[in-house]
């Protein structure tokens, strides 16, 4: 059996369990025990799975961060998708948040073509795309520099708090459900979105159907903080009530 094939079956195994031994893939592949810990460890690094001692468990997303190279390839036809919604609400003199999800990255491409538009973002990966455009002014917040490639922390969270004020703000999370709203796995991040929708007018929650139903553990908002919902998902029918209870406008894209 080919690594691939016995790494799709331990997959396979640990989605039916719920866990799974070294000794146990072990008896079942017909390998050695140091063949399934260098399988479990190369799923490990694609973050298929979370080893432990003498086997590995499924990845807890409610409170797991996927690495920012997972993220930025996971969905990339639907971010695009949003992205494009997203980009016909900007014109020409607008002031905008982006914070530092994967998604407002290909918003941030998008702005290449356009004239006079200012963003505030925590996103360093935004503010590289958008460098050497004169015509889009692009203030980074500052503060400590993450593993998400941004700008967190006290000095961020601030200065934008003091600071600046846009009249727009596009964002994502890492997933709403009907009775928690919108949530966050990741309190820094959590705390500098907290603070531009503070300090924002509109404000545009951009959504992939993975989000919907998905836990975190850091509540962001609630469904009353935002105006509009844009998704390429079909909303379930609890969500969308919640939604229009809220005012909130549903984009399908």
């Amino acid at each position: 059996m080919f690594a691939l094939e016995r790494q799709k079956m331990i997959l396979e195994l640990l989605e039916k369990n719920g866990a799974v031994t070294v000794s146990n893939l072990s008896s079942i592949l017909s390998v050695t025990e140091e063949t399934v810990r260098r399988d479990l460890e190369k799923l490990e690094k694609q973050e298929a799975l979370r080893r432990t001692h003498g086997g590995a468990v499924p990845i807890d997303e409610s409170t797991y961060e996927f690495s920012l190279e997972k993220r930025k390839s996971t969905n990339v036809e639907a971010k695009e998708k949003l992205a494009e919604i997203a980009l016909s609400h900007i014109a020409s003199g607008d002031t905008i948040f982006l914070d530092a999800s994967t998604t407002t990255f290909f918003i941030a491409k998008g702005l290449k073509k356009r004239n006079n538009i200012t963003v505030i973002t925590n996103s360093i990966r935004v503010i590289a795309e958008l460098s050497g455009y004169p015509e889009i002014k692009t203030i980074a917040v500052g503060g400590i520099v993450s593993e998400n490639q941004s700008f967190v922390g006290s000095l961020a969270e601030a200065n934008i708090r003091e600071n600046y004020v846009a009249n727009k703000m596009f964002f994502s999370s890492k997933g709403i459900t009907v009775d928690a709203g919108i949530l966050e796995s990741n309190e820094k991040e959590c705390g500098i979105k907290q603070k531009m929708l503070k300090n924002s007018g509109t404000k545009f929650y951009l959504c992939d159907s993975s989000k919907i139903g998905r836990i975190g553990f850091v509540k962001l908002c609630a469904f009353d903080d935002i105006d509009y919902f844009i998704s390429d998902a079909e909303v379930p029918d609890k969500l969308k009530y919640k939604l229009s209870d809220s005012d909130v406008k549903i984009i399908n894209v």
